[in-house]
């Protein structure tokens, strides 16, 4: 069994990167049921039961596999503003991306098209480099999600292929992971 992990938190120049806390909870399931945020994510709104099962999720994924995801709070308001970081979703996709370090995040709309993605997503890949496992991260991005496939770029990840989930197309994208020195 895996010894019991301390959450980082990390800082940006505008944001906060922290652990999730049970009063996080309804601005979280506020922002799945936004269809603008869900737009390229399954395309429905989460009921309130489904944002919790994967608030769980991203809570008790440390514990198990030394990484997950963090709240992103903006440093100038204290205002929740999404969750990014990485995870292993076991997805029934070819070629596999089992095992790895899967990228992926989620900004309420109001801070959509303000680069805070980048900023976010960049900081968690610094922690990766030290802490993180693997030889490459992956992520998997709706086709049309043109932002978000931008952003992946911007990241260094390329496209390996268009796969199948759950009955849609997606872009799987890789990138090398350098561990830090």
């Amino acid at each position: 069994m895996r010894a019991m992990v301390d959450v980082p938190t990390l800082e940006t120049a505008r944001l906060r990167l922290r652990p999730y806390r049970m009063e996080d909870f309804d601005a979280y399931a506020e922002m799945w049921a936004d269809p603008q945020v869900v737009r390229y994510i399954g395309g429905k709104p989460f009921s309130r039961e489904a944002s919790w099962t994967r608030f769980l999720r991203y809570v008790g994924i440390w514990q198990l596999l030394g990484f997950g995801f963090l709240v992103i709070e903006e440093k100038a308001t204290g205002r929740f503003g999404g969750e990014c970081g990485f995870h292993d979703l076991h997805r029934a996709i070819t070629p596999s991306n089992e095992g790895t370090m899967e990228a992926g995040y989620g900004l309420v709309a109001a801070l959509h098209g303000q680069g805070l993605a980048e900023e976010a997503m960049r900081a968690m890949f610094d922690w990766a480099a030290v802490h993180g496992r693997g030889d490459r991260y992956t992520a998997i991005v709706d086709p049309e999600n043109l932002a978000s496939l931008r952003v992946a770029e911007k990241l260094g990840f390329k496209r390996l292929t268009v796969t199948q989930y759950n009955g849609a197309p997606w872009v799987l994208l890789e990138q090398k992971r350098v561990a830090a020195r």
